[in-house]
């Protein structure tokens, strides 16, 4: 985005008015219907808030809305869409040099907003922010230029997030069925990976971000890195199940630790989710912690 001349602070609260605000719309977002801007428009006007612009179209549009979002000199970005939408426009907010970021949910999984905003739904979300907005330093990490905000899932089962769809759905058996299909694809697969002293071979390979808006210091190991060895069908269901229903930190086949940075690295591209969006990376990937990676707009406690 643009050179910001306001400098935030962990928990300000933020007086909007005044501010250059932009607000984009992705209307292929599954909560982003037809009614979508003018909603926004009356809940924002219900706050005496005037957006400066307001982009509302299809995904095929996001990218030419965020460069000319940069032109603007916004002070703060609303963004309603799905996962793809957010991570690329969190990704285009850099607290270096970019606007505070309110990442609204449009989509279906929701990973970053849920984040900061609970099961809101969008019109929620954004009525409490206005009321008390305050701001929040979000960290990432960096997957080979990359951002992620919430966790990336490497050679493995990137279908995980069509069993999680299937329980919000009720389909507890599809849900069993995604998973298991998922990992078994993963049987026979070889990343190496490196979390700090840790060297090994593994399935996949997942990495979370640190979900705390504190300060964190230069040489804190945040990240938390799992490898996931499956050995058979019978570990494939346990682990499908505990990914699905339960906490997948019990399960005997994952190996955890908390780095700063993760090293994997395999015989040819390694498939990736980043934030819920597909990636094809490259055959040695490198993940590093990238501390206040934006600051995003939330309501108070």
């Amino acid at each position: 985005m643009t050179v910001s001349t306001v400098r935030w602070a962990e928990g300000e609260r933020v007086d909007l008015t005044g501010l250059r605000i932009g607000a984009l719309l992705n209307t292929s977002s599954g909560s982003c219907d037809v009614e979508a801007e003018a909603d926004l428009a009356a809940i924002l006007n219900s706050e005496g808030v005037a957006p400066t612009k307001v982009w509302c179209g299809g995904g095929e549009s996001v990218e030419g809305a965020l460069a000319e979002a940069a032109t603007h000199r916004l002070d703060l970005l609303i963004v309603v869409g799905g996962d793809g939408t957010i991570r690329a426009a969190a990704e285009a907010c850099d607290a270096a040099k970019g606007p505070l970021l309110m990442p609204l949910p449009g989509g279906t999984m929701n990973m970053l907003p849920k984040a900061l905003y609970g099961d809101r739904t969008w019109r929620e979300a954004l009525k409490a922010t206005l009321e008390d907005p305050r701001v929040q330093p979000v960290h990432g990490a960096d997957a080979d230029g990359r951002r992620f905000f919430i966790a990336a899932i490497l050679g493995g089962p990137s279908k995980m997030a069509e069993a999680r769809e299937a329980v919000r759905e009720g389909d507890l058996a599809g849900a069993v069925e995604k998973g298991v299909a998922a990992l078994r694809q993963a049987l026979g697969s070889d990343l190496q990976y490196r979390f700090g002293n840790l060297a090994d071979a593994a399935d996949s390979v997942a990495v979370l971000c640190p979900l705390t808006s504190r300060r964190l210091s230069d040489d804190e190991e945040a990240l938390e890195a799992a490898a996931f060895k499956v050995e058979g069908p019978t570990d494939a269901l346990r682990l499908a199940w505990n990914a699905t229903f339960r906490d997948w930190r019990e399960d005997p086949t994952v190996e955890r630790a908390k780095v700063r940075s993760v090293e994997v690295e395999a015989e040819g591209p390694i498939p990736a989710i980043l934030d819920g969006e597909s990636f094809e990376l490259g055959r040695r990937v490198r993940i590093a912690l990238a501390p206040d990676a934006f600051y995003a707009l939330r309501p108070g406690a």
